[in-house]
C-alpha cells in the first residue's frame, strides 16, 4: 500500500475504493476503522497532515457529516489531533516513561523514537533563590542554567530546564545537543544515585505553547526533580514539561 505524505496530505487511493454504500455498516464506521488500521500499519505515517473534511468529502463523495463523524472518531482515540493554524495531524505514538532515574533522551531511543535536541538557552548566571535551595549552594552562587526543546521524530515533546553546579558549566551547547544530560555526566564519572521528584499538570505559559506546537495556553505536564550523586550531593535541579498528548509517565504500586 502507497503512504500518506506528511506534505501532501492525500490518502492512499486504495484505502476507500470498496466501501460498502448500501450495506448495514455505518459509512463512518467505515471510514474510522480503515484509517485506525493505516495508521497502526503505518500506511498513513506520524506527523503526516490531513486533507480538510470538505476535500475529503469531496474526493470519497460523501456528506461532510460523515466525514466529520469519522475524524472526530480518531481524535477522540487519541489518534488524530486539531491544531490551529496546522489542521488534522497524526499524533506521534506517546510515549510512557517509568518513573526511573532515566532521561527523556535514554528513554526515546529506548521506545525506538529518535530523539532530537535545541539548546534554548546556556548561560553561567547566578542561582535563585529556588535553584540554589535545591542544589544546596548559596543565592547568587554560579549556576549553569541550560533549557533545551526535546523532539520524538522531528514533532516537539518537552521543554527541559535545567541547573547545574559551577563545576559542571564546561558542558558545552554542542554536547547537549549530541547527547542526553545523563549521558554527560556519567561520562564525566558523575552517578545519579537518588532523586527527589514531582510530577503535576498546568496551563503552558510564557513562549512555552509555541515552542511545543500546542495551544497558547493548553494542558502540560509538569516534573520537578532534584538528583543526587553517590556523595548525597544535589548535581541537578530541573523543571521539565511535557506534551500530555504524546507523553506519560507510569509507576508501579505495591501494598503495605
Amino acid at each position: 500500500m502507497e503512504t500518506l505524505t506528511e506534505t501532501t496530505g492525500v490518502w492512499p487511493e486504495e484505502l476507500f475504493h470498496d466501501l460498502d454504500r448500501t450495506g448495514p455498516i455505518p459509512l463512518y464506521f467505515q471510514i474510522s476503522s480503515r484509517l485506525i488500521e493505516a495508521i497502526h500499519s503505518g500506511a498513513i505515517p506520524a506527523g503526516a497532515r490531513l486533507e480538510n473534511e470538505i476535500a475529503i468529502s469531496q474526493r470519497l463523495g460523501l456528506s461532510r457529516p460523515t466525514v466529520r463523524r469519522a475524524i472526530q472518531e480518531l481524535v477522540d482515540r487519541g489518534l488524530l489531533v486539531r491544531r490551529r493554524g496546522i489542521g488534522t495531524q497524526v499524533v506521534q505514538g506517546q510515549v510512557t516513561r517509568p518513573v526511573e532515574l532515566t532521561s527523556l533522551f535514554e528513554d526515546l531511543q529506548s521506545s525506538k523514537h529518535a530523539p532530537g535536541t535545541t539548546v534554548l538557552t546556556h548561560e553561567v548566571i547566578p542561582a535563585t533563590d529556588t535553584a540554589a535551595a535545591r542544589l544546596g549552594v548559596p543565592a547568587g552562587a554560579d549556576v549553569l542554567h541550560i533549557r533545551r526543546r526535546r523532539t520524538s521524530d522531528g514533532t516537539p515533546m518537552a521543554i527541559l530546564e535545567n541547573y547545574l553546579p559551577a563545576d559542571l558549566a564546561d558542558i558545552t551547547r554542542e554536547q547537549l545537543e549530541e547527547r542526553g544530560l545523563y549521558q554527560l555526566l556519567r561520562s564525566r564519572g558523575t552517578t545519579i544515585r537518588v532523586a527527589n521528584q514531582k510530577i503535576g499538570a498546568r496551563r503552558a505559559h510564557d513562549d512555552e505553547g509555541r515552542l511545543l506546537d500546542i495551544d497558547r495556553n493548553g494542558p502540560v505536564l509538569q516534573m520537578e526533580r532534584v538528583a543526587f550523586d553517590n556523595s548525597g550531593r544535589a548535581i541537578e535541579y530541573g523543571v521539565h514539561i511535557y506534551r500530555p498528548d504524546l507523553y506519560s509517565f507510569e509507576t508501579t504500586l505495591v501494598a503495605r
